[in-house]
């Protein structure tokens, strides 16, 4: 096996790992992993339009669309329409959705501590300089795909 599948097999395995970690603390306050993260943008950056929240979580926009619905149906979030364009909508978290995340974040931070303790983490600064230069080449790569294929 070269390199870059060996690197490949480990890097999804990890993901897979971390994924199923992420899902089994998250149902805890009853989210599924793609809701954490809708509240986590959504906590962020109050006000956003679907279409950078699909950015932000690499879906399309209807499967956001179905997303928002069923976490307005739960009083998570809510839309308002843009206050210049009525055609734009914008997302925020309610109280309670507010109140999830912050509630989620803190146990998801203090998992990810727990993880990656024990020196797991040992050469911090190497590691991290490895997985953003990987980051920023997918992305480069991605990118490039994109534009290459004709809309």
């Amino acid at each position: 096996m070269s390199d870059a599948a060996s690197t490949y097999e480990l890097l999804k395995e990890i993901f897979l790992l971390l994924d199923d970690g992420d899902r089994r603390l998250l149902s805890n306050f009853h989210l599924t992993v793609p809701r954490f993260y809708a509240l986590f943008h959504l906590g962020n950056e109050p006000g956003m339009s679907p279409n950078r929240l699909s950015e932000l979580m690499f879906c399309d926009k209807s499967n956001i669309t179905r997303l928002i619905k069923s976490m307005e149906a739960e009083d998570l979030v809510k839309r308002r329409r843009h206050e210049s364009d009525g055609r734009s909508v914008r997302l925020f978290l309610t109280l309670q959705g507010g109140e999830i995340r912050e509630q989620a974040l803190e146990a998801h931070q203090a998992y990810n501590e727990q993880r990656f303790n024990g020196g797991v983490l040992t050469e911090t600064a190497t590691l991290h300089k490895s997985l953003d230069k990987l980051r920023r080449n997918l992305a480069t790569e991605l990118a490039d795909l994109a534009e290459a294929i004709p809309a």
